[in-house]
Order: structure tokens, then C-alpha cells, then sequence
């Protein structure tokens, strides 16, 4: 059996173990699959200049429209694949895929980059117009119509999505609630001196933050959304954003028999419990790039770019580890976050500068060594991080 190489799922990492894989020299052919209509485009922008109304489709697009052609990469949109199979008599990697339009697909090479879904909020009134989540082209471009008629938005979930919609909203003079479960905003990424620095950094710019908060319902009439029940108040509401975190999506990883675990259990080579089959982006569960150890979610554009990469270089025998340091970013009005290393496991922290003047960093350590930083309008406390953790000893910082 010799098809080529199947990559499901044309987000960030589908398209870039797509490029890799003819940068390394694989000279075979490449179909990917993607469920949306448009061509492969950028995510992190939808929740950002996308939303606001300072980009268009056509600044999202990931390629070219005639580079697909050119590398010899067949892109089929609009279609899911729905089942998959590994050919028992085959080489290791190869088998049989069916999408949803019936199209039946050979590979010898296989790639998992199906990404995430959002995680629903399993309430009444949910399904309510004007209920929105922020994932995809489809998502944004709904958000932003919403956006341009609400007055008054809630905003389910304190993370990174939901607090970058809220900045956007409230910079268009919308009246803005976040609504957060637990006791301090985006608390699985940062310590508690960013939480609390970006609590008040959204007060002072208007916006009402409801910490501890329990949603109860979603209310409406005539279908369409008119507020968010907690348990203690009614909040008004014509448009609702919920921003509660990702779902993996597991379901033909699951088909194949690969180990799952919160995501799809990758190592260091973006291979999966079945060696020949790799994954990459926010569908995996990968070791920390930086010590090899334990299993990581790391939900961005550059884990994707970079464990892509590596993905492809598995494919076309030619492997290496990943060890790229991890860093994200998130602009919420003027402020700029930019994150590099992980900061699981940190026992001391050290701000640098003044939360007060919405410049400053925080530095992450374990037992002297130095994780990660979170620097707010502060590149160069950033970049110097992020340059001291590729290092190969990294200092004590």
C-alpha cells in the first residue's frame, strides 16, 4: 500500500507538518483534511485584531493560495473523516480513512492534527441566540456580528478567551461582566500576582468581574438571550461569551486504539502509543519540552508549529526530540502578556518592576532554577528568559 501521507485535521500544526515534511525532502503526496470551508487560516488572531475589526479573512491565511499547489499538497476542505484504519497486512502507519462525503482515502503515513473543540456549557438556555463560543473563523465571525448590536455582554470563563473578549467588547463601549468559577482569573497558567494584576487592570477599565461566581442558567425570551443567572443575582445579557476551556478531540485516536489521557499521549518525537502514527497541536498530551518529564497540554500557535515540525521529521525517518521552549502571548487592551517555560511545579516567584505601572515580570523558579516568566509590557524581561531556558544548562536565573 503506498498512498502517500494522510494528515487529518488543516489548523496551524496540519498545515505546518504538511510544509515540514516536503522541507525535509519527502517527495510522496500529502492530502489534508479539514472540516471547515475556508483554507487554513490563523487562530490566535480571532480573538484579537479578528474580533475587533482590525483584520479580515484574507490577513488569516496561513499560505498563500498558490502555495498548496505549488508544494504538492492536495487540501481538501469541507469534509470530516469520520473513520479510520490501520491495515493489519500493511507497513506500520498504513490504512484506509472514510470522510463524511464518502470519499475513501489511502496512506501509508499518518498525522493526527485534529485540535480541539470548545467544552459546552451543559445548562439551560444554553442554545439560546446570542450565546457564543470563540474557536473558529465561523465562531469569530458570528462573535463580531453580535458584538457590533449587544450593550450588554457576560462573560463565562476568566482565561485567556474570555478575558481578550471582554477586553475587545469593553474597548467598544459594551458593558461587560466576566463571570469566573473559581477564586482568581486564568489561574491554571499564572501566579496569583498576574491574576490579581489583571483583575484590576479590567476593573479599572470598566469591567465588572464576578470571582466564585455560579452560573445557574441561561435566560431568554423568544429565544434569544436576555441574561445569566447566578446563584445570587441576574445579570442582563444580549450577548453571552463562554470561554471554559478546550476539549481534545480524541475520537479517531480513540478508533485506532491509541492511548488518550486528556489528549492524545504523544513523546518526545510526536509519536503516539502506536509508533509509526504521530500527532501534534492541541489534540496531544506531550512531555514537558524542557526536561522530558511528565505530560503536558500546552494549548498555542507555537507548540503547534514546533511539535509539527517534529511530527515531520518522524514521518519522514529523519526523527528529533522536541525541545522547544514554550511561550505564548495574550493582548488584552494596551497589555501586552508574553510567557515563556512552564511554570508547573514553581515554588518561589520574583516580580520584577511595578504591577502598578502595568510594566513589570514575573519569574518562575523550583529550587533555584528558573521555569518560566510571565512579563507584562516588558519584552525585554521576556526575550531574556525565553533565551536563558533554550540554553542547554539553563542559569539560576
Amino acid at each position: 500500500m503506498n498512498g502517500g501521507a494522510l494528515i487529518v485535521g488543516a489548523g496551524q500544526a496540519g498545515i505546518q507538518v504538511a510544509a515540514s515534511m516536503r522541507d525535509y525532502g519527502y517527495d510522496g503526496p500529502i492530502t489534508l483534511v479539514g472540516a471547515e470551508a475556508q483554507p487554513p487560516y490563523q487562530r490566535p488572531p480571532l480573538s484579537k485584531e479578528f474580533l475587533a475589526g482590525t483584520a479580515d479573512l484574507a490577513s488569516l491565511h496561513l499560505r498563500t493560495p498558490g502555495f498548496y499547489a505549488e508544494r504538492g499538497i492536495d487540501v481538501v476542505t469541507a469534509d470530516r473523516i469520520v473513520r479510520l484504519q490501520l491495515s493489519p497486512a500493511g507497513p506500520p502507519g498504513a490504512g484506509t480513512a472514510l470522510t463524511e462525503r464518502g470519499r475513501r482515502l489511502v496512506f501509508d503515513r499518518l498525522a493526527l492534527t485534529v485540535g480541539a473543540r470548545p467544552r459546552r456549557l451543559p445548562l439551560p438556555g444554553a442554545d439560546l441566540d446570542g450565546v457564543c463560543y470563540l474557536r473558529v473563523l465561523d465562531d469569530a465571525t458570528r462573535l463580531r456580528a453580535h458584538l457590533a448590536r449587544a450593550r450588554d455582554v457576560v462573560v463565562i470563563g476568566g482565561g485567556f478567551i474570555g478575558l481578550e473578549a471582554a477586553a475587545v467588547a469593553r474597548s467598544h463601549g459594551r458593558n461587560v461582566t466576566v463571570v469566573e468559577a473559581g477564586e482568581r482569573l486564568i489561574s491554571r497558567s499564572v501566579a496569583p500576582v498576574i491574576s490579581e494584576f489583571y483583575r484590576q487592570a479590567h476593573a479599572r477599565r470598566g469591567v465588572d468581574i464576578r470571582l466564585g461566581a455560579t452560573v445557574a442558567a441561561i435566560v431568554g425570551e423568544q429565544g434569544r438571550v436576555t441574561g445569566v443567572r447566578l446563584t445570587d443575582a441576574l445579570l442582563p445579557a444580549d450577548l453571552v461569551v463562554v470561554g471554559v476551556g478546550v476539549v481534545p478531540r480524541t475520537e479517531l485516536a480513540e478508533q485506532l486504539g491509541l492511548e488518550c489521557d486528556g489528549g492524545i499521549v504523544v513523546d518526545e518525537f510526536a509519536r503516539t502509543s502506536e509508533p509509526a502514527v504521530v500527532a501534534a497541536g492541541d489534540c496531544t498530551v506531550l512531555p514537558n519540552p524542557l526536561t522530558g518529564q511528565g505530560r503536558l497540554r500546552l494549548e498555542s500557535m507555537p507548540n503547534a508549529v514546533g511539535q509539527a515540525r517534529v511530527a515531520a521529521a518522524t514521518l519522514v525517518g529523519k526523527p528529533r526530540p522536541y525541545t522547544d521552549v514554550p511561550w505564548f502571548w495574550s493582548d488584552q487592551y494596551d497589555l501586552k502578556l508574553q510567557i515563556a517555560g512552564v511554570t508547573d511545579g514553581y515554588d518561589q516567584i520574583v516580580v520584577r518592576g511595578d504591577p502598578g505601572t502595568e510594566k513589570f515580570a514575573v519569574r518562575y523558579y523550583r529550587q533555584g532554577r528558573l521555569l518560566a516568566v510571565n512579563a507584562v509590557n516588558s519584552a525585554p524581561d521576556y526575550l531574556a528568559v525565553r533565551k536563558t531556558l533554550a540554553s542547554p544548562v539553563p542559569a539560576a536565573g
